[in-house]
């Protein structure tokens, strides 16, 4: 992991075309402004994890009883 130091109103670079910019910091909360383009998804690291966890649900083989409900 890269650990670096910003201060309000700077930003980092990440590849060519992601800026990850400090916008306040208040006690322990920090707010940050991320600029990337619309093809690349950002998410808060706990929704990820509900998504890729709601993916892997998904993948599961469904059982018989669950596939009978869907033609119900």
């Amino acid at each position: 992991m890269l650990a670096l130091s910003r201060k309000k109103g700077e930003s980092l670079m990440i590849n060519n075309n992601i800026e990850i910019t400090v916008l306040d910091v208040k006690g322990e909360q920090v707010k940050i402004g991320i600029n990337a383009p619309k093809e690349i998804p950002v998410y808060r690291k706990e929704v990820y994890v509900q998504i890729q966890e709601a993916n892997k649900e998904a993948m599961t083989e469904p059982s018989p009883e669950a596939l009978k409900k869907l033609f119900e």
